[in-house]
């Protein structure tokens, strides 16, 4: 399949002022889409991760929420959208403190758009799914067809807006594709809270004073892919991506959190404990995927994991030292 090029569309970006949205916003606007329009109703994104991208002129903000029908319809009888992707979820730790409202989000934000889409109001959608459908792994490394077993609602929730998204595509022939990102980690990955991820929790805690922490064993692995290689995937892959169909975007490598949360703290030059916590129920154990289909359909470029943490890092400390100063 061969799309449109994005140069010269208007493009909505759902989660846009977020982690992964924000740095799909710069590249958008880079490779030369003529508007980016930005939903975000900054659960945990932040105007700081857009504020490039408005100065260019060529990107609109709205301060929104994609769950909520008419305000995207609000949008869309402002803007003329040519194609939409969405990243507006919830972080997945937040489905340990509302369950119900983290799987309705990732449900209500897909089937909004695919109704709009449905109507004609736009062409094409990218639809952001997450490794954390499949569970942990069954059989490795874990392909398109590993079955989808979510072991939290955030995961169900993704799973559900994945079902939706295909049986949207084969009732009404939709374009539309899922990319399936694993666990991306990069500057502009929200530090606050219990919402945080490991990598930048682990980062602000030995930069504050505190004490890092490992869940568990220890022995989980995650796939860690810079989100910068995620953004230039998702770019390549909307030229070529078939509708209907889903791809895994990942590294072909793991590493435990027992191997990761010392590589934080030696970067920072930590050298005191690391406070073993009991283990998360439903953490997912091993993430191995398979990169056998994206290689088959795009020039896939990965920065390796020591690169991606230092630069990661780097930021964090950037921000950090800014606050405390």
């Amino acid at each position: 399949m061969r799309r449109d090029t994005l140069k010269n569309k208007t493009v909505l970006v759902t989660g846009g002022a977020g982690f992964i949205g924000s740095h799909l916003v710069d590249r958008l606007i880079s490779d030369g889409a003529s508007h980016v329009v930005i939903i975000d109703n900054l659960f945990v994104g932040s105007e700081q991760n857009i504020e490039v991208a408005l100065a260019t002129g060529k990107a609109t903000f709205y301060r929104d929420d994609a769950e909520i029908q008419t305000s995207l319809e609000y949008i869309f009888s402002l803007h003329t959208i040519d194609i939409v992707f969405n990243c507006a979820t919830k972080a997945l730790n937040y489905s340990f403190l509302n369950p119900a409202n983290s799987f309705d989000t990732n449900v209500k934000v897909t089937l909004n758009l695919l109704e709009l889409q449905r109507r004609g109001l736009f062409k094409t959608l990218c639809h952001f799914s997450t490794s954390e459908v499949y569970g942990s792994a069954v059989y490795e490394p874990m392909d398109e067809d590993h079955p989808r077993k979510p072991t939290t609602t955030y995961a169900a929730g993704k799973a559900a807006a994945d079902l939706a998204v295909e049986s949207y595509a084969a009732m009404f022939d939709l374009d539309v594709f899922i990319v399936r990102p694993f666990n991306n980690y990069g500057p502009r990955q929200n530090y606050k809270g219990m919402l945080a991820g490991v990598i930048p929790i682990t980062a602000v805690r030995v930069m504050t004073g505190e004490t890092p922490e490992i869940h568990g064993e220890g022995t989980q692995t995650r796939d860690f892919i810079f989100v910068k290689d995620t953004v230039d995937a998702v770019v390549k892959l909307y030229d070529v991506m078939p509708a209907g169909e889903t791809v895994n975007i990942s590294t072909d490598n793991q590493i435990s959190i027992n191997e990761l949360v010392p590589k934080v703290c030696d970067y920072y030059g930590y050298q005191g404990e690391i406070l073993r916590k009991a283990s998360r129920k439903s953490d997912v154990l091993s993430h191995n995927a398979s990169n056998e289909k994206i290689k088959s359909l795009i020039d896939y470029q990965l920065t390796s994991f020591e690169d991606g943490l230092n630069t990661t890092l780097e930021w964090y400390r950037s921000i950090i030292v800014g606050i405390k100063s």
